[in-house]
């Protein structure tokens, strides 16, 4: 069986210019095209195209991931410097995971400061006495709400 491009992106939930970029591009090699130049894609394109996806939404240049298509393309002799590439990509991935979730975890002491300075009607209730400077124990407090809650929705998020 064949697929059209516009076949392809309902199924992929993509874009048609996607794809072609992606052709563009030089990262679909595989697919085939009929007598009038149309792109048609066969079942088994749809394994690169998942890798592409994967590939592209982790944060890897196009020309990167149009390397390891190539590689792919290639056959057994590529196959451990394959998997290095996506052990490698892993590791980076898996960093950048930690990085966000750092960042998710300040966004989300910043919105229990803010609802209950909110709550409170001043941010006063978060500085040190006399001061307009920040108590070093505020964050303290709310790791120890935080070590509790149940949902941090409930603990970070004012009702609507």
């Amino acid at each position: 069986m064949s697929y059209s491009i516009g076949d392809v992106a309902k199924k992929m939930n993509m874009k048609a210019t996607t794809l072609r970029y992606y052709d563009k591009k030089g990262l679909l090699p595989f697919v085939d095209r009929d007598a009038a130049g149309r792109r048609r894609f066969k079942e088994n394109d749809f394994n690169f195209l998942e890798v592409i996806s994967c590939l592209k939404k982790s944060g890897v240049p196009v020309k990167d991931i149009g390397r390891f298509i190539n590689l792919c393309l290639q056959g057994d002799e590529t196959l451990r410097e394959r998997y290095d590439y996506l052990d490698q990509e892993e590791t980076v991935l898996a960093h950048k995971i930690q990085d966000m979730q750092a960042q998710l975890d300040f966004l989300r002491f910043k919105k229990w400061y803010y609802k209950t300075a909110v709550e409170a009607g001043t941010e006063s209730i978060h500085f040190t006495p006399g001061t307009t400077f920040v108590d070093p124990n505020t964050q303290a407090t709310y790791q120890a709400q935080l070590a509790v809650a149940k949902d941090i929705h409930a603990l970070v998020d004012l009702p609507d």
